[in-house]
This record gives structure tokens, C-alpha cells and sequence, in this order.
């Protein structure tokens, strides 16, 4: 396939066998986070996406949803191509990789491509018989028994090739890649002819809509290039950015191309003209098929994003939920079905429906986007970010995101934290450089108080809008008793970075946490603040205590999920099933369901607590709770579980793969260093997250 790619990392989840949505289970990006990079329809309503992670996803009901297959590699799938019906079908890409399938993809068989080289693009012309790959160092291949085995030809260049067509049969095809390369044969692959295409800048998708005369090729710094002599000639049409991908669906006169920042452009001339659309999205869009007419058309791109349109791409609506960018705040305002996220560039994101559906909203900023607030209902709301700590970005809403409106802030530093206490309109924002607003009239005027010298990244106001306490840099913890006229230093024990605080009540009995782990409590209104041991020595950043002073969660680097139910005094780790730093969690109406955001799109939902009971087990007929306790957490050679030490554990990696089986004394001893999850051999409740350092 013709796709570059950037290195993006989306959150990923998957259940282990026997583990089903307890816990904390992934809500978007769906249907996957991962890049998707080809797409396949055989009519409007089937096809097939792959891409990252040797992600395959197929729809029978034109888009509306998406069911994962099993594809058996987690190598990058680059190309997906199903010539004749739904049922047989073929995928390449990374590290030489081949799969088929012969029953929609239900099951996905390996083949034997004889190489280990990137296979960027496969085409099979007239049947699922003979078809062509083509890939790094000029690799092309062929098959004329439907992979059962795999040919290699010589192509006479050692370049990448990103795209592969046959037009109309399996003797006349072209193959383009980097540095303008077109080759093209006529006699089904044995000979390749170089043809001059006038560039120098790669091509990443070449294709001949009727015959082998007319075609398109596209690709980097806006290249469109146009033939109707069978390649002899080329003529350049640019237009737009980065294009990755070009389709005409049934004649060489109307067109489509897509690319980088969720380029779309339309041609009903040959590409006399080409005029842009609005795709609703700035992610690389890097692959377009419009199976059957030049109506209905779905792209795909960064961050597992697919569109769709059915009027010829006058309107393109999004059949994937969520984003790739990380998410830096969640609140859902009165319940557990409206909430809102916010993170980088503007991103707003909404639900109606718990979480099932995240829909983007348009902020109007490419601002960072770093707290959302909604004080009294799911309709006026604040957001509060900036751009490279000096740029500040305050945005309301009074109609439930469906316009934001920047507001005034008053200073140029960023904002970290924005919280209204009672009503929607006092409120209090906290930023970088000792910067401290509070609006006394829902955000038409922002007036700057004056604390002492900090860097504050999270205010709150417990019962009202006169006792307040802001956390910051090296332990810094403010607190206000007068509406913020007066900030005072308090002394936190600490000079880590404090990220989040939370007082759950009122005044007295309140939680920071932050960097290396930390986690401080005060029951005396901050007079003393007790250090109180996580057992992380990864940082917190965000803490939360839905109802009372004793069951609260705190989130972090690495996936880190804990729980307390005892006000602190234990902290438990909860199984996140992603290795993503998480910054910010809410419980909105009891400690039982809540969601957690974080870095690449990442949320996280759990509707039982988090899964509290790690192991579960029949012990004379009675269901007994089982701790797993893993010491130390994180290790460095290997851990253990006390009082299990004679039983056996299974490790599982962030992809769900099984990596050992660990007897209770010797955990994780020959593993290299990451974030794994544990559980008794042949348990069935969730598992514990573990992290080797070293």
C-alpha cells in the first residue's frame, strides 16, 4: 500500500480469554484506535478495513458497525483487496506478510510470500486466482493459484513500491512508488518497464479506472498525475497536500482523492478540476473506495477514523467514534449517560449514550484543550487549555457543545484547571506562572487574583465558592477561605509535583496526588497533609472521590488505575488494559460507574467499580475473595505473591498475549521490561497490572 507512516500509539485493549466487559473495558476510539490504512467494499453494505496491529475490521450493514476479526499477526496490514464476492479475499503488509480468506474472514490463513520486505499493495485483476504484491526494495510478486504459493519478479529497481493496479486483466498493470517511480508490464509481470512520470516525489496510489489508457496516480507535496496513453505521458494536476490514495469509481471523469489533514477532493472533469470537501476531520486520511457508483464512498485514515458518504461526498459522516489525540479531562455533568472529554488541538468530544458513542465537537481553537467543567447540567459548560504556556484558551458552551465560544481569559499563560463550585456563574481557572482567574458573572469577565509565586495545575472548591484549595509544582498547595481576595501557602510534605486535588464533602478531609506516586490526605482543612503510600512510583494525575471520604479512584502514568475503600489507607491497583497514561477520571453519580481519559483517545468505563475482586475462586462450596498481591510492583528481577507462592500465574502482555506461566515465587523473571497483567492460571476474574522497569 502507498502509506508512510507516522508513529502514533494509540490506547489498545484486549480481553483475555474468560474476561469479559469487568472492570475497566475500552469505549473509543471504536471500532479500533489503531491507523487503518486500506479499505475494501464489495458492494455498499460489506467491506473491509486493516491497518495497525494487523487490525481487520468488516461490516455487512454499510458502516453502521464494525466487528473485529482475527487476523493473526500483529504486523502493520497495508493493503486488504476481495476481487470477486465477501468470502475470499487477500492482506499484506510488514515483514513479508500474506493472509487470505475463503469465508469472509472469519478465518485469516498465513501464506508464504518468501520475503521478509514490507508488502505495501496487493491486486488481484479478474479472480481470486492470479493477483500481484508489490513492496519495499522494489519487491513484486505473484501468484496464479491464489497464494498457495508466491513468485517473485523482477521489477529493475530497488525503490519502494507503494501501489499496484491491473486494469483489466493480468497482463497489463503499473506499480508506482518513491521518487516518481511508474513502472508498468504487458506481459503479466515478466517484463517492467520504467516510464517517466515527471517527479521526483513519491506516489503512493496509482489506479485505471476502464481501461489501461486513462489512469491517476497521486502522492506527496500535492501530486496528481493523469495518463490516456497507457502511461507514455503523464500530466501533473496538483492539488491540496499529501495525497495517499485516489479511486474513480466507474469512468475516468469523476474522481476522488484523499490525504493528509483529512484532505477530500472531487473531480467530475478527469481532474480538470478538483475542488475540495469537507471531510470533518484533520486526521491523515490515507486510503477511499467507492464500490460501486460515485455516490457511496468510505475513506479511512489516522486514529481508526472512517467516513462515509452516500451523495457523492457533498456530506461525509463519521463511522468511527472517538479520536487518536489524548484526552486530558472527562466530566459527565448529572449522570452517567452525558459526559464531555477535551484534550489536545481543540479536541472536544461528547456522549449521550454512556459512552457507546463519542462524537467529535467543533471548539473553534487548535488550542490544548487540559479541564472541562459543566456545574449544574449538561448544557453551559467551560473548557479551559492553551498552546506552549503562554497562550491561554477559556471556551463556554450554554447549549451542550453545540457551539463553543472563546471567551476573554485575561492572561496569556496556560490554564490547567477549571472548576464552578455551585452555579454557572462563579468559577475559578488555575494556570502556569501563579495565574489564578475567578468570573463572578459566567465568564464575561475573568479578573486575575494573586497568589503566591506557583505553577498550578488543579483547583477545587468543595461546597462553595469561598474555600478553595490549588495544587502545583514542587508540593505547592494553596488554599482560600475568602473567595480567593487571599491565597495561602500550606505546607504539603512534599516537593513532588502535585497534579489533581479533590476534597469529596467539604473542607476538612481532602486528596492530592502526584508525581513518583504521591498521594497525600489532610482531615483538618490542610493544616497537616499525611503522606499515604500508593504503591506506585509512577505519577498520579488526576484523583476522585464520587461520594464519600473513603472510596475513591486515582488514575496515571502507565495505565495506573487505583482504588481506595478505606479512606486512603490502602490503596489497591486496578487492571487498566492499557499501558497509555490516564489524566483524568470521574465517577459521576456513585463509586460504581465511571470513565477514565487519557493519552491517544484513550477511554476507559467501568460499571462495577473497577473490578474490585482480582481472583475468585470454590473453596467448600463457598465464593471466597482472593487478593493477588504482587511484591514489589514494579520490579526489577522478578516479583512475588505472598502466601501464593506455590501456585501459578499467568502474564499476558498490552496486546493480550500470553508471555508465561510464573510459579507464585519467581514472577516475571525472564521478561524484559514493560507493563504486563496477571492472573491465576485458568482464573477467570481480572487481572492484576504489573510493570517490570528494567
Amino acid at each position: 500500500m502507498k502509506y508512510l507512516r507516522f508513529i502514533l500509539i494509540p490506547a489498545m485493549l484486549f480481553l483475555l480469554p474468560g474476561v469479559g466487559k469487568a472492570g475497566w473495558f475500552l469505549q473509543p476510539p471504536l471500532p479500533t484506535g489503531n491507523a487503518l490504512v486500506t479499505v475494501c467494499f464489495v458492494d455498499n453494505n460489506t467491506g473491509y478495513a486493516a491497518g495497525r496491529a494487523g487490525t481487520i475490521l468488516k461490516t455487512t450493514d454499510g458502516g453502521a458497525n464494525w466487528a473485529s476479526q482475527t487476523s493473526g499477526t500483529t504486523n502493520y496490514l497495508l493493503s486488504v483487496h476481495f476481487p470477486v464476492n465477501a468470502q475470499t479475499g487477500y492482506a499484506v503488509g510488514d515483514a513479508g506478510t500474506i493472509l487470505a480468506t475463503t469465508d469472509g474472514g472469519t478465518n485469516w490463513a498465513s501464506q508464504s510470500s518468501g520475503t521478509t520486505n514490507n508488502l505495501h499493495s496487493v491486486h488481484f485483476p479478474l479472480g481470486a486466482q492470479t493477483g500481484y504484491a508489490v513492496g519495499d526494495y522494489g519487491t513484486i510478486l505473484v501468484t496464479t493459484d491464489g497464494g498457495t504459493n508466491w513468485d517473485s519478479l523482477s521489477s529493475g529497481t530497488t525503490l519502494p513500491l507503494r501501489s499496484v493496479h491491473f486494469p483489466v486483466d493480468a497482463q497489463t498493470g503499473y506499480a508506482v512508488g518513491d521518487l516518481g517511480t511508474i513502472l508498468k508490464t504487458t506481459n503479466g509481470g515478466a517484463n517492467w518497464d520504467s516510464l517517466s512520470s515527471g517527479t521526483t516525489l513519491g506516489l503512493y496510489s496509482v489506479h485505471f479506472p476502464v481501461d489501461a489508457q486513462t489512469g491517476y496516480s497521486v502522492g506527496n507535496g500535492s501530486t496528481i498525475l493523469k495518463t490516456t496513453d497507457g502511461g507514455a505521458n503523464w500530466t501533473n494536476q496538483s492539488s491540496g497536500d499529501w495525497l495517499s490514495s485516489v479511486h474513480f469509481p466507474v469512468d475516468t471523469q469523476t474522481g476522488y482523492v484523499v490525504g493528509y489533514g483529512g484532505t477530500i477532493l472531487k473531480t467530475t472533469d478527469g481532474g480538470v478540476n478538483w475542488a475540495s470537501q469537507v471531510s470533518g476531520t484533520t486526521n491523515f486520511l490515507i486510503a477511499v473506495h467507492f464500490p460501486v457508483d460515485a455516490q457511496t464512498g468510505y475513506a479511512v485514515g489516522d486514529g481508526g477514523t472512517i467516513l462515509k458518504t452516500t451523495d457523492g461526498g457533498a456530506n461525509w459522516v463519521f463511522k468511527s467514534s472517538g479520536t487518536n489525540r489524548t484526552l486530558r479531562s472527562v466530566h459527565f455533568p448529572v449522570d452517567t449517560q452525558t459526559g464531555y472529554a477535551v484534550g489536545l488541538s481543540g479536541t472536544i468530544l461528547k456522549t449521550t449514550n454512556g459512552g457507546v458513542w463519542w462524537g467529535n465537537q467543533r471548539s473553534g481553537t487548535r488550542s490544548d484543550l487540559l479541564s472541562v467543567h459543566f456545574p449544574l447540567d449538561a448544557q453551559t459548560g467551560y473548557a479551559v487549555g492553551g498552546s506552549g504556556g503562554y497562550l491561554s484558551t477559556i471556551l463556554k458552551t450554554t447549549d451542550g457543545g453545540v457551539n463553543w465560544v472563546n471567551q476573554i481569559p485575561g492572561t496569556n499563560n496556560m490554564l490547567e484547571s477549571v472548576h464552578f463550585p455551585v452555579d454557572d456563574q462563579t468559577g475559578y481557572a488555575v494556570g502556569l506562572y501563579s495565574t489564578i482567574l475567578k468570573t463572578t458573572n459566567g465568564g464575561t469577565n475573568w479578573v486575575s487574583q494573586t497568589p503566591p509565586p506557583a505553577n498550578l495545575n488543579s483547583v477545587h472548591f468543595p461546597v462553595d465558592t469561598q474555600t478553595g484549595y490549588a495544587v502545583g509544582w514542587s508540593g505547592t498547595i494553596l488554599k482560600t477561605s475568602n473567595g480567593g481576595a487571599n491565597w495561602a501557602s500550606q505546607s504539603s510534605g512534599t516537593t513532588n509535583f502535585l497534579y489533581s486535588i479533590h476534597f469529596p464533602l467539604d473542607t476538612q478531609t481532602g486528596y492530592a496526588v502526584g508525581v513518583s506516586g504521591t498521594i497525600r490526605k489532610t482531615t483538618d482543612g490542610g493544616t497537616n497533609w499525611v503522606s499515604q503510600d500508593s504503591g506506585e512510583i509512577f505519577s498520579l494525575f488526576s484523583v476522585h472521590f464520587p461520594l464519600d471520604a473513603q472510596t475513591g479512584y486515582a488514575v496515571g502514568d502507565y495505565g495506573t488505575i487505583l482504588q481506595t475503600t478505606t479512606g486512603g489507607a490502602n490503596w489497591e491497583s486496578q487492571s487498566s488494559w492499557t499501558s497509555q497514561a490516564l489524566w483524568s477520571v470521574h465517577f459521576p453519580v456513585d463509586a460504581q460507574t465511571g470513565y477514565a481519559v487519557g493519552e491517544f483517545g484513550t477511554i476507559l468505563k467501568t460499571t462495577d467499580a473497577g473490578g474490585a475482586e482480582e481472583e475468585k475462586e470454590e473453596d467448600r462450596g463457598q465464593r471466597l475473595k482472593v487478593r493477588i498481591k504482587i511484591r514489589p510492583n514494579p520490579f526489577v528481577s522478578f516479583a512475588t505473591i505472598p502466601g501464593q507462592e506455590g501456585k501459578r500465574f499467568e502474564m499476558y502482555d498490552v496486546l493480550g498475549r500470553r508471555v508465561g506461566v510464573y510459579p507464585g515465587n519467581r514472577v516475571g523473571w525472564d521478561l524484559g521490561p514493560g507493563v504486563y497483567f496477571l492472573r491465576q492460571e485458568k482464573g477467570s476474574g481480572a487481572p492484576v497490572r504489573v510493570v517490570k522497569i528494567r
